[in-house]
């Protein structure tokens, strides 16, 4: 199985060239293309959430705590929070993650389950887009593309690890397929796993279809207002008439 360094450089190089084909291809903003890349090297550590007290549980867990709140600053700000209130609910937030999701993932999750699946990839992904709610959807599907992409990168070279070449040819480890699979073994992990992802998928499509119609919104009402402060210059023949 490969370690911690193996993981979060695997992740590292994917969000680096992630980033960089977002920005000369895609024409994304940079700091857009950062955030995505830098969120991609992250993300390739969550789905060891589940391997018990050590370096992926610690950092991934303070690094989530600290930037999920960032995350859903422009959420407060839509929600109409004063700053007051906004500073109250990301310092509770950070709370809830750092301690309370610290608590529950060391005493209520196992090695290789559901965290190692791809719909916990799909909630990790699903619940990014929530939390980052920018007003230009193509952000919000990049950013939160780029949290699945460094899940899938984990779940990837798990499964690479979990074949050994041999003298007479490759050998299959017994942890093979349990990292990119749709279900594991216990009933209530799965059916729990999937009403989550189930949930957040509909959050998820409701959001983005109601950001859409304000985006569209809001292009309108600017095509508006620079019609109506910069008018058309009327042809020579509407002056004659």
């Amino acid at each position: 199985m490969p370690g911690f360094r193996v993981h979060i450089t695997g992740s590292s190089i994917v969000g680096v060239a992630y980033g960089a084909a977002a920005w000369y291809v895609g024409d994304m903003h940079p700091l857009t293309c950062a955030l995505g890349g830098g969120l991609c090297a992250v993300s390739g550590m969550l789905p060891d959430l589940d391997s018990g007290p050590g370096i992926p549980l610690k950092e991934s867990v303070a690094f989530a705590a600290a930037v999920v709140p960032m995350l859903m600053i422009h959420r407060f700000q839509q929600f109409g929070l004063p700053l007051e209130a906004i500073i109250l609910a990301g310092a509770s937030i950070y709370l809830a993650i750092r301690f309370g999701l610290s608590w529950l993932l060391k005493n209520y999750s196992h090695h290789r389950g559901m965290f190692h699946s791809l719909p916990a990839a799909a909630i990790a992904g699903q619940t990014t887009f929530l939390a980052f709610a920018a007003e230009e959807p193509l952000r919000r599907y990049f950013v939160s593309s780029a949290v699945v992409l460094g899940f899938l990168t984990h779940l990837v070279l798990d499964e690479i690890w979990s074949v050994k070449m041999g003298w007479f040819g490759p050998k299959v480890k017994k942890s093979f397929g349990t990292a990119m699979k749709f279900n594991g073994p216990d009933l209530w992990p799965n059916l729990l796993t999937y009403a989550i992802a189930i949930i957040l998928g509909l959050l998820a499509a409701s959001d983005a279809a109601w950001t859409e119609k304000m985006a569209h919104t809001r292009q309108q009402m600017e095509q508006a207002a620079r019609t109506y402060y910069y008018p058309q210059t009327p042809q020579q023949w509407q002056i004659r008439r």
